[in-house]
């Protein structure tokens, strides 16, 4: 949920285009001969579930998280101060309806989850009702 959480928050986060060096090619204002730098953009990041088939106990998975790749699209945006002479600017490849749909695949493995632990902890109680 964090990572999806994440990458929604920051969909709109640009930066300059990774060939621009992350620097415009005009003068600061105010400091002349001396380029600002900006922050790269967003780069979005992804869950992605691994089978333990082996190791000293097989069987579950194991959640990895990775970027995704490519982290970004270029996107016209001719305003911001970081746009290329083109007007692009790198814009985080952030898919929202996947987004959204794994959250929802997060609450509802959650809930789950949730009632597995629930039915464990009800059969423990009547097996132990039954054994006095």
């Amino acid at each position: 949920m964090n990572v999806a959480a994440s990458n929604i928050a920051n969909a709109n986060t640009t930066g300059p285009l990774p060939a621009t060096g992350g620097s415009s090619t005009s003068a600061a204002a105010g400091s002349p001969g001396i380029a600002p730098t900006f922050p790269a953009a967003y780069v979005p990041l992804r869950v992605d579930q691994v089978s333990q088939s082996s190791g000293s106990a097989p069987g579950g998975t194991v959640a990895t998280v990775s970027t995704v790749s490519p982290s970004y699209t270029a996107q016209s945006d001719p305003s911001a101060p970081f746009a290329n002479q083109d007007g692009l600017v790198a814009a985080p490849n952030v898919d929202l309806a996947n987004e959204f749909a794994q959250l929802a695949t997060a609450k509802y493995s959650f809930i789950a989850n949730a009632k597995v632990i629930q039915a464990y902890a009800e059969t423990e109680e009547a097996l132990l009702d039954i054994k006095a």
